[in-house]
């Protein structure tokens, strides 16, 4: 397969196009600093630049590709720490990149003469807004009212256009993603090493997670299905609490669990970021298990002992 990747460069992206790399696809990843990514992508990645907002330089590779993958959107929660405060001008350049790069690709598709066979579109589980754990939501739940599930509504919105044109889109709605490799996991593990763990806030939010190994391997389901289409949910079978997390980490770990993170002084210290911290939603992958997709880390203690190092 020809494959584009938008946003091939972010934790993500880089597993998914090793994989895809490995077993001897064509990858071409679009980036705006094209010369710093060459040596965080295998060697046989074609790397090309584009800026982002267009199809300017790179829309005829779209012509007769079998799938993109629009991954592209400035990070929610940034890669340091603490992550960076919700500016309104911040707010504006994540909603912003998101709907500019979605755009671009409707662009690129427009103009192909021989139509991409698919679109992946990236997604996430923030479409619902908080919720609770006596309310799962499945594919089918209403998008809820916060400013991440308006990103995330305007984010596939934005090329939903491709529809029209022929090409077959798949909507992934993505949980938080573990890995050792970015994102949020190793930052949730640096009060264990310091034997400070514990839940955040009253650890009773929602935690839907997945790993990064079944993060891939559904990405790769859903482009090589031909009767995936639509929206799917993008997390283990099995969502768990805050509270719980903390607990299976410490064990893993063999490092104490109990030292609360006390919601009122994240919410001082964060902001408004620290909603991707107090609040969650219970997901549960309902159309993906339905498509037939197995789970290789279905059960979080499994999951953390994987990328621990550990067996049981």
């Amino acid at each position: 397969m020809r494959i584009i990747i938008t946003g091939g460069s972010g934790m993500i992206g880089r597993a998914l196009v090793a994989n895809l790399a490995a077993d001897g696809h064509a990858v071409i990843v679009l980036s705006r600093r094209p010369e710093d990514r060459r040596t965080r992508l295998p060697a046989s990645v074609q790397v090309e630049p584009w800026d982002g907002k267009t199809a300017a330089g790179w829309g005829p590779l779209a012509d007769g590709a079998d799938a993109i993958v629009n991954l592209a959107g400035h990070s929610i929660g940034g890669e340091g720490f603490p992550p960076p405060r919700w500016t309104p001008a911040l707010k504006q350049r994540i909603l912003h990149s998101r709907i500019e790069a979605g755009n671009a690709v409707v662009e690129a598709v427009r103009a192909a003469s021989q139509k991409p066979r698919m679109l992946l579109q990236m997604s996430g589980i923030d479409y619902y807004g908080p919720g609770d754990n006596a309310t799962p939501f499945t594919e089918s739940s209403p998008a809820g009212s916060s400013f991440l599930a308006g990103v995330v509504v305007a984010w596939e919105k934005a090329t939903e256009a491709v529809e029209a044109l022929g090409v077959r889109r798949v909507v992934a709605r993505t949980g938080p993603v573990l890995s050792m490799e970015g994102g949020a996991f190793p930052r949730l593990l640096i009060p264990f090493r310091l034997f400070a763990g514990g839940p955040l806030g009253n650890g009773r939010q929602p935690f839907s997670w997945i790993h990064i190994e079944d993060q891939v391997r559904a990405m790769r389901f859903l482009i090589e299905n031909e009767q995936a289409r639509g929206i799917y949910n993008l997390t283990a079978p099995h969502p768990l609490t805050n509270g719980e997390l903390a607990k299976i980490v410490g064990r893993v770990m063999g490092r104490p669990s109990f030292v609360p993170a006390p919601a009122f002084a994240l919410r001082l210290a964060l902001g408004e970021v620290s909603t991707l911290v107090l609040d969650g939603q219970r997901v549960l992958p309902q159309r993906l298990l339905e498509a037939g997709f197995t789970f290789q880390y279905p059960d979080a203690e499994l999951a953390v002992r994987a990328l621990l190092g550990r067996q049981q």
